[in-house]
């Protein structure tokens, strides 16, 4: 039976829902898979029903830096909604999982066959835009110890359970800054009793205790999602 743990399609009425996923197969997500670079015409969207993905912002100085995440409240290839084939971001698959994937020919036949559809991913698109503009001010306003615990709450939601394994290389990367910087940020988290950090594998303890030491801009995207979806 395919799984259809995403929330974008479990809010469609039944028959759309059927439609859409008579276009759709299901296709693994493996760690570290790049499945769209910024530039290149996209060919999939995906929906990811397991697993995550990390939006990435590139320039010509740096890898890189995370502006977005997406699991199964979401999708990747928001942008087809604005007639926009151009992929903006890196996509990177952060947590290992599964997705049902579309061809971007499929998709847009489907879309515009679909108001509810429309209607659905037009209220995501807005909070996906919101999700990058509070992770562009975050970035700026913020110190690093409260972007960590945003980051792995958000990744805990996404990751549907309390362990989760990262390193430190990939967390400075994400945060856009440097590895002593993550290295002092966790080890502040994990002698508060809110993780435990070993050899790359996470776990959270004390998900209230992490909420309260993260920074408002979790809170703030949960509510807008909340509101609009």
């Amino acid at each position: 039976m395919t799984n259809t743990n995403n929330h974008l399609i479990q809010m469609l009425p039944r028959q759309d829902r059927l439609n859409l996923l008579s276009i759709c197969k299901p296709v693994a997500l493996d760690i570290s898979e790049i499945l769209c670079e910024p530039g290149a015409p996209t060919r999939y969207v995906y929906f990811p029903t397991e697993g995550f993905i990390s939006l990435v912002a590139r320039t010509d100085n740096s890898p890189g830096v995370e502006v977005g995440m997406i699991g199964r409240e979401g999708m990747l290839g928001a942008q087809l909604v604005l007639g926009v084939v151009t992929a903006p971001l890196r996509a990177l698959v952060q947590g290992q999982g599964t997705a049902l994937r579309a061809s971007t020919a499929a998709f847009k036949s489907e879309l515009a066959s679909s108001a509810a559809f429309q209607r659905i991913l037009d209220r995501y698109l807005y909070v996906l835009m919101a999700q990058m503009a509070t992770s562009v001010a975050c970035l700026r306003s913020h110190a690093i110890g409260p972007r960590l615990a945003r980051w792995l709450l958000m990744t805990q939601d996404r990751a549907d359970s309390d362990g989760f394994r990262v390193t430190q290389e990939f967390l400075a990367y994400m945060l856009g800054v440097r590895r002593v910087g993550i290295t002092n940020a966790a080890g502040i988290l994990q002698r508060s009793g809110l993780i435990e950090y070993r050899r790359g594998n996470i776990k959270v303890l004390d998900r209230s205790g992490l909420e309260a030491e993260a920074c408002s801009c979790y809170a703030i995207d949960q509510k807008i999602y909340a509101k609009l979806l």
